[in-house]
């Protein structure tokens, strides 16, 4: 019988090989009650390397550090991810911008001369922006996060509430085509929620890595997303669930 951390290592490397945990099938495969199953999937939970979902498991978010590490280790993806989507942007827009380090780049690839109405709780982005004389910024106010630097609250909720969009950029932690789109922040789930119910349409800027994912806290299925901008690094194979939505994907 293996040990605990041998069982533990077979269930990392099952996740990683067919993208979910299936307890009681693993319960099967291993010889073990599905109560010992639960309790592993619980520490490893506990440790942030998955996310436990009814009956099993996906992997988890890994936008689990801080905007500042975020910052400091930012990835050639994400910056061709950012320029992608700011060349979706047309004069005359009112734009909303969430949190993220990929929506400050894709707020430093706006081209200087874009016309256009920025509202946005993530205050690095409105920096970004101070160049852009043609772009009126809106900073939306509320208590600042510091460890994703944005602002929460009531506050922000509603002023997205109050607000009519052309466009959403959606810094996202995680997308599954089961579990939707999620946030491993409650508040910030909140103001991406009100976000998506004020835009037209909705662009999800999503490195890799983060397809595939869950996080605790649900702001919506897949099929409130009009377009995902992605990078190179995942199959064809791997896309088409979420092209099953009607998505339009670009890889930048």
């Amino acid at each position: 019988m293996m040990l605990s951390a041998e069982r533990r290592k077979f269930i990392l490397n099952v996740l990683k090989r067919d993208g979910r945990i299936v307890a009681p099938a693993l319960s099967a495969e291993l010889g073990v009650s599905i109560d010992t199953i639960r309790r592993d999937l619980r520490d490893l939970a506990a440790e942030g390397r998955l996310q436990r979902v009814h009956g099993g498991a996906l992997p988890a978010s890994p936008a689990v550090t801080s905007f500042t590490d975020r910052q400091r280790h930012l990835t050639p993806a994400k910056i061709s991810v950012a320029a992608r989507a700011a060349q979706l942007v047309r004069d005359g827009m009112v734009i909303v911008m969430g949190g993220g380090i990929t929506n400050v780049q894709t707020a430093q690839h706006f081209p200087l001369d874009l016309s256009a109405t920025v509202i946005t709780h993530n205050p690095a982005v409105a920096v970004a922006l101070a160049e852009h004389s043609n772009i009126e910024v809106i900073l939306v106010g509320g208590r600042l996060f510091k460890y994703t630097m944005v602002t929460v609250g009531a506050e922000t909720v509603d002023a997205f509430h109050r607000t009519r969009a052309d466009l959403c950029f959606l810094g996202v932690c995680s997308l599954h085509p089961e579990v939707g789109i999620s946030n491993v922040h409650y508040e910030e789930a909140l103001i991406q929620r009100a976000m998506i119910d004020c835009s037209a349409e909705v662009i999800a800027l999503a490195s890799s890595e983060k397809l595939g994912t869950a996080a605790p806290f649900v702001i919506g299925p897949l099929s409130e997303l009009n377009l995902i901008v992605t990078d190179q690094g995942i199959s064809q194979d791997a896309l088409a669930p979420y092209k099953a939505f009607d998505i339009e994907i670009i890889q930048a």
